[in-house]
């Protein structure tokens, strides 16, 4: 099977390095181990639902904060 590029368009693309190390976080805090070369297309889809979801839930959490004029850490 063809390897897909990626097509995931980054609105600040000076945040791409935070959220990689957001997904390794993640991953990491999931007990789920990620390749370094990047493929992970050897992960169930449960698995990479699971970062992604808590990816996003970090990151709205993260913006309502900001809305509530909290500091995040």
């Amino acid at each position: 099977m063809a390897q897909s590029s990626n097509s995931n368009n980054l609105v600040v693309s000076n945040a791409r390095g935070a959220l990689e190390q957001l997904k390794y976080e993640v991953a990491q805090e999931l007990g789920i181990t990620l390749s370094p070369d990047g493929y992970q297309g050897n992960k169930t889809s449960y698995e990479n639902g699971s970062i992604g979801g808590y990816i996003t839930k970090r990151l709205v959490t993260l913006a309502e904060q900001q809305l509530a004029g909290q500091f995040v850490k």
